[in-house]
């Protein structure tokens, strides 16, 4: 499990990273490049820098306990990962209904997956000592 967990907290600590840094200095190309994205405009240049500082504040989060994946620390980073992706998922998947179909499940299993996996390690975190 312990392998699981830290896997997972690597995994997640590094999207963080990759989103954050792109989030915050080129908000505008993500929005003009990844899909799905601009299903709800308008462009916030202001919403976008601030959502990838707190994803880049996650990653750091998410780094620290998958360089010490002790219960209290893992179970902390993956909680408030989940607190994050929980209505993430939820706002995506109330909302597919205003794109393409075949974006609209990559999404809706992309935004499933960035809630089940990390649940699942939280889950597991109550067996690392």
């Amino acid at each position: 499990m312990r392998t699981y967990v830290r896997t997972v907290l690597v995994i997640f600590a590094a999207l963080q990273l990759v989103l954050g840094v792109w989030l915050t200095f080129l908000p505008e190309s993500f929005y003009d490049n990844v899909p799905t994205v601009d299903w709800d405009p308008p462009f916030s240049e202001h919403a976008f820098r601030d959502f990838g500082s707190a994803s880049l504040g996650l990653a750091i989060v998410l780094a620290a306990a998958a360089i010490r994946p002790e219960r209290y620390l893992a179970g902390v980073a993956l909680l408030a990962y989940v607190a994050f992706a929980l209505p993430h998922m939820v706002l995506h998947l109330s909302h597919l209904q205003h794109g393409e179909v075949g974006w609209s499940i990559v999404l809706g299993v992309v935004v499933t997956l960035m809630f089940v996996l990390p649940a699942s390690a939280l889950l597991g975190v109550r067996k690392l000592t």
